[in-house]
């Protein structure tokens, strides 16, 4: 009786052990979203039919429910020019409508690696340096943006750890089972920092999206940001 207890107690505190650390991996400085394709759907948006720019998360929103359908979460999907064009390669429905950009320049986005996010036909997510990047037909939606935070497990290696460059930031990573986790800092924040969260979650690449600008909606998580001026958004409703 007395070694029956003994061990229903240590395989509580194991189980309990487990709860922990694995809950570890989340931190409350970041609004964090994960999201298996085969049970939601993941789409990017820059414009409705009448060729107007959604611009807003709110927007957004609003002509989906005219598609009676409910939005639950959103975030800008990359950076964009003044023209609220996407800087680099945006697919949409297996459209290219702006073609990838492999020059060097200033700022983020040219702060190489950077990379690809995208999603194929067959429900596949993956984030590709851009000069790995192969365009098939059977991509769906994608969006370029940069730097890349983590590549093939390693945090990019432009990024320093006591960084003072500190800023509101959202990115985009891939989990190994195939899940896309979204994640934007509640507080200005490093980019070192913000890669090795996403380095913890699990994430073997992960890549970078905006700054200041960036806004989250996650009702659920009582995250509601509606504003904004954008380019790409990346939208996530019920299949």
């Amino acid at each position: 009786m007395k070694k029956s207890v003994i061990l229903i107690l240590f395989i509580i505190l194991i189980s309990s052990s487990f709860i922990f650390f694995k809950g570890q991996a989340k931190d409350d400085r970041f609004i964090t979203y994960e999201v298996d394709l085969n049970d939601k759907e993941v789409k990017l948006y820059w414009k409705d039919e009448k060729d107007n720019n959604f611009k807003s998360i709110q927007n957004l929103k609003n002509w989906l429910e005219t598609k009676d359908q409910t939005l639950l979460f959103a975030t800008n999907g990359g950076m964009y020019k003044k023209d609220n064009t996407p800087q680099g390669l945006f697919i949409e429905n297996f459209e290219t409508k702006s073609n990838i950009d492999t020059l060097s320049g200033n700022g983020n986005f040219y702060l190489k690696p950077n990379g690809v996010f995208y999603i194929a036909d067959n429900n596949q997510a993956k984030i590709d340096v851009t000069e790995n990047f192969n365009l098939k037909k059977n991509i769906k939606f994608a969006t370029q943006s940069g730097p890349m935070l983590v590549i093939n497990n390693i945090i990019h290696s432009a990024f320093n750890e006591n960084s003072k460059n500190l800023n509101i930031r959202n990115g985009v990573g891939v989990l190994e089972n195939g899940n896309i986790v979204f994640a934007m800092s509640k507080k200005e924040i490093n980019f070192y920092d913000f890669a090795t969260y996403f380095k913890k979650l699990g994430c073997k690449n992960a890549l970078y999206l905006d700054g200041f600008v960036s806004r989250t909606y996650y009702p659920e998580e009582k995250w509601i940001q509606t504003d904004g001026n954008f380019g790409v958004l990346i939208g996530i409703t019920n299949k």
